[in-house]
């Protein structure tokens, strides 16, 4: 059984930056994709980045691009997501989460991930 745990969330205002951190416990977090997530109010889950299993290539979704930087470190079973010149559209509950039998083409839909943590609120006022 794997356990998440996440960190680092809070309240900025708009051109800030956040460091979110999310902790493994358990299972195998080298040989695992890792993503992050998101979800607004009234708004489904939301793919933000995420790094390859097998290539270690990351991914992002566009709206992120040039933003947000995601990184993991295999030693410390922690994966992160440095968030720079923050929007208010990027108010969101984050969430991590981990899978081992993902295939590249469905890194980006939330059923592909086997253990999630329990998200950590990130608020971007204008």
């Amino acid at each position: 059984q794997v356990q998440l745990t996440e960190s680092g969330g809070g309240a900025v205002q708009a051109g800030g930056s956040l460091q979110l951190s999310c902790a493994a416990s358990g299972g195998t977090f080298r040989q695992s994709t890792v993503a992050w997530f998101r979800q607004a109010p009234g708004s489904a889950r939301e793919f933000v980045a995420g790094i390859f299993r097998n290539t270690g290539r990351t991914s992002y979704t566009d709206s992120v691009k040039g933003r947000f930087t995601m990184s993991r470190d295999n030693a410390k079973n922690t994966m992160y997501l440095q968030m720079n010149n923050l929007k208010p559209e990027d108010t969101a509950l984050y969430s991590c989460a981990i899978g081992s039998r993902l295939i590249l083409s469905t890194m980006r839909s939330d059923s592909a991930y086997d253990y999630w943590g329990q998200g950590t609120q990130v608020t971007v006022s204008s």
